[in-house]
Order: structure tokens, then C-alpha cells, then sequence
């Protein structure tokens, strides 16, 4: 196996017909070249998927109301409903798997519905319970969060997002204390966010400002009813049955038919997040089976070529036969020349591969798209994924030679001498 001399006499067999040989091997190179690209580019893409919904509970599900489509205790089919607050306490008290709860409140705003003093702009309103900012994390680069107090006390404060803060004062203000206008009403600044994620429910949450939920209730005078609400399941707990019980719970409280399917809208974040786990395995097995069947390609033109060397040196194995070398000496001669041939190949089709993801990778840090602004991540393949890919390189090459070597072995000595 480490034979110096046996290895120089590989290569020189490989060299000595260069045109061929290349040719030979730039099937396998190709084929894992183009196996290393596709790989990088789906983990880029999967990247980019995952990096632009981290910071968001994967678990979480959300409900709103729909218009009823079954008649029951009286009310005619197709009347509107609402969430009220005594819902959170029932939903808290009978629901085993619930973690995180926020009701959610939102006011349309119309032209430059926030103000101070002479800057204004047009942003989403929301009023959120403190649980809202455990389903949607956000970043505090100043002040606090709204509290369970705030929300006991219905205080006139608000959490602004960071592109508010940017409009509304200057560089060298300390928002925080000082108040701003909305709709009307005037909100003390508690804090400034920046969002973690790109799923935001309700607006940009950058371009949000955010009350205590029962403070924007009272000022929208809707007394203690609701349309939207979130809730997050504990980890290891089934989101889909944190979410019927929560349905049966709504269906209960407000007097709609336990049969009636349509009247509690909702959106299960944990079913999308098991699409994209679909989706990027779909992408994969694709990819694997693309470049498989580049690289099997190659594979098999080494193989013919090997072929067609066994058949140029029939009289050159039929001595080595008569001079007393072994089968295996036979054997593995041919199946290391063809390893050869498909290890160089395709270790420089690796290598270029991982070299190109490396240059595209950094072209894309220098432009700044890892910022998160766009649906593809750097490219590029791990460690144990190119090790795979080594390996069955290597297999490659050991099975692309052993059709040629079999062949070899049945050619007998003396008609092998005779052959011209």
C-alpha cells in the first residue's frame, strides 16, 4: 500500500496517455464540483430561510374570529363574536401545555399618527401583553419592556421600535421619559426595541410602537373585548393540541357550537416551520440525488477507460501472471490506478468547490446581504459533509475499478503472452 515505486508506476500509466486520463477525470471532477455548489447552495438558502424567522417561537399559534356557520343556544349562523378578557383566565387554567399568552389589540393609524413636536410619522400601534415579547423576541437597546404592572394600572406608556426612535429624535436625545403623541393621546417612551426576527404579527416591529394592552383597550373603547390572540406551547408539547384546546375553550365561552369549525380562525406557526423542515429536505434529497448522478457518470467513464486499459495491457499482465504475481497483485494494481485517478479528480473538484462558496461567501459579507435583507445565507458546506463526500468519492473510485480488475484476472497467462 505505501510502495513508493508501486504508486510512481500508477501514475506513470495515468500520464501516459494525458488527453484521456483528463477527460477521464474531469467527469468525476465535475461531478463533485457541482455535488459541493448545489450542497452550499441549499444550506444558503436554508440559512437565509432560518436566519430571517430566528428569534420567533417556533411553537406559537394564533387565533382570531370569524363569522360563526352553525346556528346555537339561540344565535342565528353567520353572527360576529368577540374574545373577552375573562377568556385569558380560563384559557391559563384549563390548558396543561400553554407557556406564553398575549392578547393583541391594534390601532389603524392614519397620517402621521405618531408625533413629537414637529416630527411625525405613520406607524402600527399594538397593545400587547409582557408575554407578546417572549413570542416575538426583540432586542431592548434602551429602557424596559412593558410590565404586568403597566398592564394592571392601564399606564400611558409605550415601547417604540428603533426606526421610530430614529424619526421622531435626535441622535443626542435620551428617549426614554420623554413622551410622544398618538392618535391623540399622549404615551410616555419606556423603552426602544429592535425586532431579533422578520415575522412580526401586526406591522414591522421596528416601525411598531407598543402599549399595554389593556391601556390601548380603554383608549379604542372597546371595553374587554378582543380579535387577535397568541399563545406559545412548552417546549416538547404538541402545538396542534395546545391549539384545539384553546379553540374549545373560545367555542365554550362565547357560546358557538363545538361543531362549528370555522368560527375560531387560526394560523399555527408550528405547521409552517414543518414545511420548511419538508421543504429543505426535499431540496437536499434533490441535490444529493443530482450530484450523485453526475459523479456516477464519471464514475462510469472511468470505469470504461480502466476497460479499455486492461484490454491495451494483456500481454503486460499476461507476463506479470506467468512471472508468478498473485490475483491480488493484479487485482490491486488496476483498482489503485482507477482510486488514483478518482481521488485527484475529485479531491480538486472539492477543493475548487469549497474555494468558489468561500469567494462567494465573502463577496456577500463585502455587499452586506448577511444583514438578514434577503432570503439566502453565505453558502457553504460543513465539515461532515464534505467528509461524506470524501468518502464516497473514494468508494467510487474503488468500485469504478473493480469491473476492469475482475476482468483482468480472467485473462489466462499464456493467451494473454500470445496477445497482440
Amino acid at each position: 500500500m505505501f510502495d513508493l515505486d508501486r504508486w510512481q508506476e500508477i501514475w506513470l500509466t495515468i500520464i501516459r496517455n494525458k488527453t484521456r486520463s483528463f477527460l477521464t477525470g474531469f467527469g468525476v471532477f465535475w461531478g463533485i464540483f457541482m455535488l459541493v455548489l448545489l450542497l452550499g447552495a441549499g444550506a444558503g438558502f436554508k440559512g437565509g430561510i432560518m436566519k430571517n424567522v430566528e428569534g420567533f417561537s417556533t411553537n406559537s399559534a394564533f387565533f382570531f374570529t370569524e363569522h360563526t356557520s352553525e346556528p346555537y343556544k339561540g344565535y342565528k349562523k353567520g353572527r360576529s363574536w368577540s374574545m373577552h378578557n375573562r377568556d385569558l383566565e380560563v384559557i391559563r387554567a384549563n390548558v396543561p401545555g400553554l407557556r406564553y399568552l398575549s392578547p393583541m389589540d391594534m390601532q389603524q393609524g392614519g397620517q402621521n399618527n405618531v408625533a413629537r413636536g414637529h416630527k411625525a410619522g405613520s406607524y402600527n400601534v399594538r397593545g400587547v401583553y409582557p408575554d407578546y415579547f417572549n413570542i416575538e423576541t426583540v432586542e431592548v437597546l434602551e429602557g424596559r419592556l412593558v410590565n404586568d404592572i403597566d398592564i394592571r394600572e392601564m399606564r400611558k406608556v409605550c415601547v417604540i421600535g428603533n426606526m421610530v426612535r430614529d424619526v421622531l429624535f435626535d441622535k443626542a436625545d435620551d428617549p426614554i421619559g420623554q413622551y410622544i403623541r398618538v392618535s391623540g393621546i399622549y404615551y410616555q417612551v419606556i423603552g426602544v426595541v429592535k425586532p431579533k426576527t422578520k415575522i412580526s404579527i401586526g406591522g414591522r416591529t421596528e416601525e411598531s410602537v407598543m402599549t399595554p394592552f389593556t391601556t390601548l383597550q380603554q383608549m379604542l373603547g372597546r371595553g374587554d373585548k378582543y380579535w387577535f390572540l397568541c399563545a406559545t406551547a412548552q417546549d416538547g408539547y404538541s402545538c396542534e393540541r395546545m391549539s384545539e384546546d384553546i379553540k374549545d375553550i373560545l367555542r365554550e365561552q362565547n357560546d358557538i357550537s363545538p361543531a362549528d369549525m370555522q368560527a375560531v380562525g387560526s394560523f399555527n406557526i408550528a405547521k409552517q416551520f414543518e414545511t420548511f423542515g419538508m421543504l429543505f429536505f426535499g431540496i437536499n434529497a434533490l441535490v444529493w440525488l443530482v450530484g450523485m448522478g453526475t459523479l456516477l457518470a464519471g464514475v462510469i467513464g472511468v470505469s470504461n477507460i480502466m476497460m479499455v486499459t486492461v484490454r491495451e495491457r494483456t500481454n503486460e499482465i499476461g507476463v506479470r501472471r506467468a512471472l508468478g504475481a498473485k490475483p491480488f497483485n493484479i487485482i490491486s494494481q488496476i483498482m489503485s490506478e482507477s482510486l488514483l485517478l478518482t481521488s485527484v479528480a475529485g479531491l480538486a473538484g472539492l477543493c475548487l468547490g469549497v474555494f468558489l462558496l468561500d469567494v462567494i461567501g465573502k463577496a456577500m459579507l463585502s455587499a452586506g446581504t448577511e444583514e438578514g435583507d434577503t432570503f439566502f445565507s453565505t453558502p457553504q458546506i460543513d465539515i461532515g459533509t464534505a467528509v461524506i463526500a470524501t468518502t464516497v468519492l473514494l468508494a467510487s473510485g474503488l468500485l469504478s475499478g473493480l469491473i476492469p480488475a475482475w476482468r483482468a484476472m480472467q485473462i489466462k497467462a499464456i493467451d494473454a503472452i500470445r496477445e497482440e
